[in-house]
């Protein structure tokens, strides 16, 4: 195997905020390049009605999701031996385009491919981050890793009430076109402030690809967070993947823009992801990890609760939109404690190593919204929010058993 690129840093730090760094330049990137990953799933209706994709229309998200994956194995590596800069602008370009023909599409097979193709270069967002970072002093790391997953995390749980309201208003064409010319609007203005770095070696495409398996056998760090946040992942994205069922029946019966208000209310957990990663700075990430978990579990039953106890609607869903906000809170911040961990790691490396860790915890992702549909049936909201608990404790559990042998 070819001898591990280091990284050399070829231009000097735009000037931006108090770190030094834009951040809120790289959130709004990285927000806008993650939209259209979970969009779909509220324009299936629509997409059906227009491009007749019958058996293919639920299929339509996870082929995104699996270009997403395909996306975090291929390219994302590719910051590890490539020019970043160019890099990313090119892979976001790609996404734009590709944003372009998804609206275009005429046929089913057209839109399936274009979907496909947008998640392979929504994995750009992976690029991003480690970059962002590298523009940051290590005692600064968490709290620019921080901010600019804040923006990431606001456009997943922004993603579904914006398409919706998009589609309403412009048809599901109207919104792939306006998320491609935001994305090349954004990007024109972040792109050229993102450090150039270039790796001084050059390893074969073929044995960064090889590596990934060795990294993940190598680095602890990288399993431990990868493995917390997967199984805080399967709780997230059970508990969102049912609940607005639960709203939309009896005895609630919320409308479509009473689910968007409660989505928007649990985005506002994104604030805890500066908060985690300053945290982590001075000195009390394991501490601020362990907040996270406690805050994720207490909201878990807290939801819970209010969604079953005999409470005027009112209050019962005040409880559970303010239980819906503590628990992305509690996720948010493990993950951003995560990122900042191991973007503390080998510079050479960050690259895959950020590409790994979003692909392990992937699958708790994809396990928890594969269960929802089965548990809500069977069991109902108890059953959901008894899955969501399960998986907050073992992360919990795990991260306490880790910490004789473990900083964080």
């Amino acid at each position: 195997m070819n001898a591990c690129p280091q990284r050399t840093l070829l231009a000097s730090r735009p000037t931006a905020n108090r770190d030094g760094v834009p951040t809120l330049l790289f959130a709004t990137l990285v927000g806008v390049a993650v939209l259209p990953l979970y969009a779909s799933q509220v324009m299936l209706g629509a997409l059906d009605a227009s491009l007749h994709l019958r058996a293919w229309t639920t299929l339509i998200t996870a082929l995104t999701m699996l270009g997403y994956a395909v996306g975090l194995v291929a390219l994302v590596p590719l910051v590890d031996r490539l020019p970043n800069r160019p890099l990313i602008g090119i892979t976001l370009a790609a996404e734009a385009v590709f944003l372009i023909v998804a609206a275009g599409s005429p046929t089913p097979s057209a839109f399936l491919a274009a979907s496909f193709s947008i998640g392979v270069t929504a994995s750009a967002i992976q690029m991003l981050v480690p970059a962002a970072a590298a523009l940051a002093p290590p005692q600064a790391r968490g709290a620019v890793v921080g901010n600019v997953m804040s923006g990431l995390m606001l456009g997943i749980l922004l993603s579904r009430p914006l398409a919706s309201i998009a589609t309403h208003a412009f048809g599901w064409r109207g919104f792939f076109i306006a998320d491609a010319a935001l994305l090349a609007i954004v990007a024109a203005f972040a792109v050229p402030r993102l450090p150039a770095l270039v790796p001084d070696a050059k390893p074969s495409y073929r044995s960064l690809i090889a590596s990934l398996a060795r990294l993940v056998a190598s680095i602890d760090v990288l399993r431990r967070h990868a493995l917390y946040q997967g199984l805080l992942m399967i709780g997230f994205n059970t508990f969102w993947t049912s609940v607005a069922v639960v709203l939309s029946r009896a005895p609630f019966h919320c409308s479509a823009a009473q689910i968007a208000t409660f989505a928007l209310a649990g985005a506002g957990g994104a604030v805890a992801a500066p908060i985690a990663g300053r945290a982590a700075d001075r000195g009390y990430a394991r501490q601020a990890k362990q907040t996270a978990h406690v805050v994720a579990i207490v909201a878990v039953i807290a939801a819970a609760w209010a969604l079953t106890a005999p409470l005027p609607h009112t209050l019962a869903l005040a409880l559970a939109a303010a239980s819906a906000f503590l628990l992305d809170a509690g996720v948010i911040a493990d993950q951003a404690l995560g990122r900042r961990a191991i973007n503390l790691l080998a510079p050479e490396t960050r690259g895959r190593v950020n590409g790994l860790f979003t692909g392990l915890f992937f699958v708790g992702s994809a396990v928890g919204a594969a269960l929802a549909g089965p548990v809500l049936a069977s069991i109902g909201w108890l059953g959901v929010t008894t899955v969501t608990l399960i998986a907050f404790v073992a992360a919990a559990v795990i991260h306490q058993m880790h910490r004789d042998r473990a900083p964080s």
